[in-house]
């Protein structure tokens, strides 16, 4: 069961997010998203598009967003009290470290997974109520493998509040790591596989199984692997199937996303152990 002072963290993180209007912010812009996504998205329809092709449109867009709102929201969480000195009284109370690390990590996390169920599940209702042949499964399959990525990142904005000295060096390390994850590695890792294979291997499209494999050092890979393993549209670009190596099923995808989670909370609770504040 968890205890109380976890709990009156993670609800105090939640009230601070509410008053500083991120959960409604947060919602609005899933939900907005979603829907003119779904609507306005496709070059070769006009209208309502079902789950399937919605989900494929949003693809990139989630990507690039949940990433970086998962960094702002940790990034400060540790630093962040610490230069307030508001940590020190609580650290003052009979709380454990640990239960600082998990109140905090509970509450943004719930922030961070109500607004993503919140958001994308008005625009699925909105979306539902226009379409036919819905498949619910597809978009909750969605949902819940967004929110796993959401965590990773704010897992990993949270492990490196507890290193900086000041909230600016964190919320620079922050943005770094946004780019370094939708950006600097995947060059790196089709770099790599360019000079592997040549020009030649590319064009074929068969790709190494140990370039798979290196993408899977990437949560964006790993959570793209995800969805596309369980929703059809997702699964091809342009009319052509993404073909993945035997190894690559959901439940490895999910494992994978699982302990960077699990990983990074370890780590951010042995950083801040070690911390003298």
């Amino acid at each position: 069961m968890i205890s109380s002072p976890i709990l009156n963290i993670a609800k105090k993180e939640i009230l601070d997010n509410v008053r500083n209007k991120w959960v409604i912010i947060l919602t609005i812009i899933f939900a907005s998203l979603t829907l003119v996504v779904s609507y306005f998205g496709s070059i070769f329809s006009q209208g309502w598009q079902d789950f399937g092709v919605t989900i494929a449109g949003m693809m990139n867009l989630v990507q690039f967003l949940i990433p970086i709102i998962g960094l702002m929201l940790g990034y400060a969480s540790i630093i962040g009290e610490i230069e307030k000195g508001s940590m020190s009284s609580l650290l003052s109370l009979p709380v454990a470290r640990l239960e600082i690390i998990l109140g905090k990590f509970f509450g943004l996390g719930g922030v961070l997974s109500f607004t993503i169920f919140i958001g994308f599940g008005i625009a699925g209702i909105v979306i539902g109520a226009n379409v036919s042949d819905v498949n619910y499964l597809d978009y909750l399959i969605f949902i819940g493998a967004t929110i796993l990525l959401g965590l990773v990142f704010l897992i990993l904005a949270m492990f490196f509040s507890t290193i900086f000295k000041k909230r600016s060096a964190s919320m620079g390390l922050a943005v770094f790591l946004w780019f370094f994850f939708n950006m600097i590695l995947p060059i790196i890792f089709f770099g790599i596989m360019t000079a592997s294979i040549g020009i030649e291997g590319l064009a074929s499209g068969d790709f190494p199984e140990w370039y798979h494999a290196l993408t899977l050092l990437n949560p964006l890979s790993v959570y793209s692997a995800l969805v596309s393993l369980n929703v059809g549209p997702v699964s091809t670009i342009e009319g052509i199937s993404i073909s993945y190596p035997a190894f690559y099923s959901s439940g490895v995808m999910i494992l994978i996303l699982l302990i960077w989670i699990v990983g990074f909370l370890l780590l951010t609770f042995w950083r801040f152990n070690r911390s003298d504040i």
